[in-house]
């Protein structure tokens, strides 16, 4: 245990070195008898039924201890936790505040009525490539900040922009089947979001995209909106 002044023998002891620090950690040996367990050496001590019991009655009374112990109202891992927790929520916020954008390759909304989670990004992506004719792909501009998604087809092929409140977004996930969308001859990761259709508080509608920039790759876009966007508290 650690005590704020060494017992008087040791200041004696170190009178002409000055430097106390390293004797302020006192080392007491707990002994295991028949009778129970006690503080080593310490004759006026009484046996205990328990360890429990020698650290709950030397946190009321010292004994031969040079001060009472003192017993944390939680496990300090807990608190490491929290304030780790708490860290990540901050850096969360901080991320999101500035927001992220890049460009993306919009393929289809699929009305899902209260489906979402994988199993809506499944679906979804299964109606879409069945569809005859199937659905143009458009650049569009994807990003993610405080307020939502925005998208923003900067060509106008299908729409000029579309905004998705983040207390609309529910999901947001890869293809669970991985399959991939074939253009040019190149194939790109499929991945979606699942928001509330505007005007209803039970359907739902999932968004098709595929990867348009190899430097922005679909598993980073779907982190960022899962874990900073989604996963952030919502004032």
């Amino acid at each position: 245990m650690k005590v704020a002044i060494p017992p008087p023998s040791i200041l004696q002891l170190n009178k002409k070195v000055g430097d106390i620090s390293n004797e302020l950690v006192r080392h007491f040996l707990i002994e295991c008898t028949q009778k129970g367990v006690r503080l080593k050496g310490c004759p006026n001590e009484p046996y205990f039924g328990s360890l429990t019991a020698l650290v709950y009655q030397h946190s009321i009374t010292p004994l031969a201890l040079p001060c009472k112990l003192l017993i944390p109202d939680q496990d300090p891992l807990d608190e490491i936790s929290e304030a780790s927790t708490q860290t990540a929520a901050n850096s969360a916020a901080e991320l999101l505040k500035q927001g992220a954008a890049c460009n993306v390759c919009y393929l289809n909304s699929v009305e899902m009525e209260s489906l979402t989670g994988h199993q809506a990004v499944q679906k979804a992506l299964t109606l879409t490539l069945v569809q005859e004719p199937p659905p143009t792909s458009t650049v569009v501009h994807f990003k993610v900040s405080s307020q939502g998604i925005t998208l923003t087809d900067n060509q106008r092929k299908l729409f000029f922009r579309r905004h998705y409140p983040v207390s609309s977004v529910i999901f947001c996930a890869l293809d669970p089947q991985d399959r991939k969308w074939i253009k040019g001859g190149l194939s790109a990761k499929v991945f979606g979001f699942v928001a509330r259709k505007q005007g209803s508080a039970t359907d739902n509608v999932c968004h098709l995209f595929a990867e348009h920039d190899p430097e922005q790759p679909a598993s980073a876009i779907v982190n960022f909106v899962s874990k900073v966007m989604i996963g952030s508290p919502k004032n």
